[in-house]
């Protein structure tokens, strides 16, 4: 039976959701602020309001008599999906849970008080309240906004001279204009990235990769990433401990039906750190390379979920093979005349390419996730060959473009 899908947001890694729901035969209007999203042609309404509008997103739903609302692949959006499924008695989840896990401060500060491991944090709306706090954090620190995404004004701080920069940085990408501190927490072994699904609180479904970023510390920003792979190449029993601590934080927050994206950082001991736990799928089509690796539909379980439909199928099934994605970036503006594949890596890894810029565009610099110029899902035939390759991506992807005058 046909269903009316309110669906926030509609940027090229949204798309998929948007697919999967009219191929499930629903209605789908999206919103946003921005009218010439790639993904609202796919929709049968389109209405300009903000996804992080809470009360006008709930007016428009309202007045549409919608059945759900879907948030996918974008974290400003989760906490007014949840905003409006609490307020019209919708499937959800609630609505201070997802507030906590889209805001970084809120995030940290329940983490420190149910005593997860975390770093020493604070988070500041004026300059002279974080200068005169320094004195508590120890160098190097991690300076972020506290409600923006795809690593958006993100800086590592080496000394006290490089903070008023990076604050400054931080909050210009903030909505509400306030940034966190961080003690910088180095990883043992790579930054672990996932997805997965909750289902009547319980994390049925993860799958835990290699987070892979910039090489070239000189050039970008270091801490946007550039790919992933999967299965992570650690021992199970670390992904275990990686998920109970998990299901201890979704068990406190009383979270229910829920897609989540993870990054994680493992101490001296292999203990967790949870850095992230985003309500919402992966970007960079994180949800189609493990749908590659797995079989899992992600997409269509946010739909039905979003729906009340029932979702017990859903299991942990783990990665079948070598898996990965890549953006394709530029650390340099300017025009895009071609983005070129060495042919034998194309035949031999190249499974699909979701290429967002054409020849002829303008390209500009990879300081977030803003700058994707496509990302690829790649197939490889062991661990190591997948790991090699994924550190040396420059070799096999090359960019054309020209400078803009």
């Amino acid at each position: 039976m046909s269903k009316k899908l309110l669906m926030l947001g509609a940027s090229f890694f949204q798309v998929p959701a948007i697919i999967r729901a009219k191929e499930l035969g629903h209605y789908v209007i999206t919103c946003d602020y921005i009218p010439n999203n790639f993904g609202h042609k796919y929709a049968d309404e389109y209405y300009n309001v903000s996804t992080t509008d809470l009360d006008g997103v709930l007016k428009l739903a309202q007045q549409l008599a919608i059945d759900g609302i879907v948030c996918y692949a974008s974290d400003p959006s989760a906490p007014t999906a949840a905003y409006v499924a609490e307020k019209m008695g919708l499937p959800g989840n609630p609505y201070e849970s997802t507030q906590i896990l889209s805001v970084k401060d809120k995030f940290r500060k329940f983490l420190t008080e149910h005593h997860f491991r975390s770093p020493v944090y604070g988070s500041y709306d004026e300059l002279s309240s974080m200068l005169n706090d320094l004195e508590r954090f120890k160098f190097p620190l991690i300076m972020k906004p506290v409600d923006s995404s795809g690593s958006k004004g993100v800086s590592k701080i080496n000394s006290v001279n490089e903070t008023i920069s990076a604050f400054n940085n931080a909050k210009s990408f903030s909505r509400s204009g306030r940034v966190i501190l961080e003690e910088y927490i180095d990883s043992h072994g790579p930054q672990i990235i996932g997805d997965g699904l909750s289902y009547n609180g319980k994390l049925v479904f993860r799958a835990f990769g290699t987070h892979f970023f910039n090489q070239n510390k000189s050039e970008g920003n270091p801490f946007v990433p550039i790919g992933g792979c999967w299965p992570d190449y650690r021992p199970e029993y670390i992904h275990n401990r990686i998920h109970q601590e998990i299901q201890r934080l979704l068990d406190l927050l009383k979270m229910k039906n829920c897609a989540y994206n993870f990054e994680v950082r493992l101490d001296e001991n292999d203990m967790p750190i949870l850095m992230e736990v985003g309500c919402r799928n992966g970007g960079n089509m994180i949800p189609q390379v493990l749908q590659y690796a797995t079989g899992v539909d992600m997409p269509e379980f946010v739909i039905r979920s979003a729906l009340g439909e029932d979702c017990s199928n859903y299991s942990l099934v783990p990665p079948s093979g070598f898996w990965a994605y890549y953006v394709v970036h530029s650390n340099q503006a300017g025009i895009l005349n071609e983005i070129s594949i060495d042919p034998e890596f194309q035949k031999e890894h190249l499974v699909q390419f979701w290429q967002i810029k054409k020849p002829g565009d303008t390209i500009i610099p990879f300081t977030g996730s803003h700058g994707t110029l496509g990302t690829m899902a790649l197939k490889f035939t062991s661990q190591s060959e997948m790991l090699e390759k994924m550190e040396n991506m420059m070799r096999y992807v090359r960019l054309s473009f020209q400078q803009e005058t």
